[in-house]
């Protein structure tokens, strides 16, 4: 089976500053991967360089066995990024419409069907956001939005769901349904990869986890990280996993 994202020896620098070294890894179909480290450790730059969004300076990416500097299937790709739910939605447009997005790519040049807006009214329904159908997206709390943006990505008909940390600045209780949304989204078949700088939840929720701080230090399934030393090489003495019960 092709992997869905297949990386091999890629650095990357910011001008002299190099944010990840020699990094190695595969994703698979199906899987729910954790992406963790320090600040400043390359976790964002290693999700742009997946995406295509960045072009690494030495190495191989590919995407559905695409080289990703020729992937153009971007509907197979659901990405929230930080700032989408950290700074507020400033599309002045209404939560359906913002759904409606991610059909346009399968609609081309055409007028949107029936089935297109059958597929946005499941989508939200999925995410638990159809009474928010007709509200405008920089109405919504942060929770709100970043289901309205995960279910632009449902319609899409996303195979990956790309996240960096969704869930800075929503409260725990928006934070737990949240995930309780990915677990089922996964279940589904949908490939996710998160970062999140809350350890204790990436561990009680991702089946694989990567640690990275420039290198790779772990990259396999979530008990043998949490059985390794990598999280101490990767943080240092400050690292710890803490489980959250709920």
């Amino acid at each position: 089976m092709t992997p869905i994202v297949d990386i091999q020896n890629v650095t990357f620098a910011y001008g002299e500053t190099v944010a990840v070294r020699d990094v190695s890894l595969t994703i698979e179909e199906g899987d729910f991967l954790g992406l963790v480290g320090p600040n400043g450790s390359g976790k964002t730059t290693l999700l742009h360089l997946m995406l295509g969004l960045h072009e690494p300076d030495s190495g191989t990416i590919e995407l559905f066995g695409q080289p990703v500097e020729e992937f153009d299937q971007g509907s197979r790709i659901g990405y929230v990024s930080q700032k989408a739910t950290s700074r507020g939605g400033t599309m002045p447009v209404t939560v359906r419409e913002a759904v409606t997005m991610g059909r346009f790519a399968h609609a081309g040049h055409s007028r949107l069907t029936d089935t297109d807006a059958e597929i946005v009214d499941d989508a939200m329904e999925t995410v638990g956001i159809t009474n928010l159908a007709d509200r405008r997206v920089n109405q919504l709390s942060g929770g709100q939005r970043q289901r309205a943006y995960i279910a632009r990505a449902l319609a899409s008909e996303a195979d990956l769901l790309a996240l960096d940390e969704p869930t800075v600045g929503v409260d725990a209780e928006s934070r737990d349904a949240f995930y309780r949304l990915l677990d089922s989204l996964n279940d589904a078949g949908i490939t996710i990869v998160l970062i999140e700088h809350d350890i204790g939840v990436v561990t009680d929720r991702a089946d694989r986890i990567t640690c990275i701080n420039q290198e790779v230090y772990h990259h396999g399934d979530t008990e043998s990280f949490v059985e390794s030393d990598a999280l101490e090489q990767a943080y240092g003495s400050t690292g710890q996993v803490v489980h959250h019960h709920h």
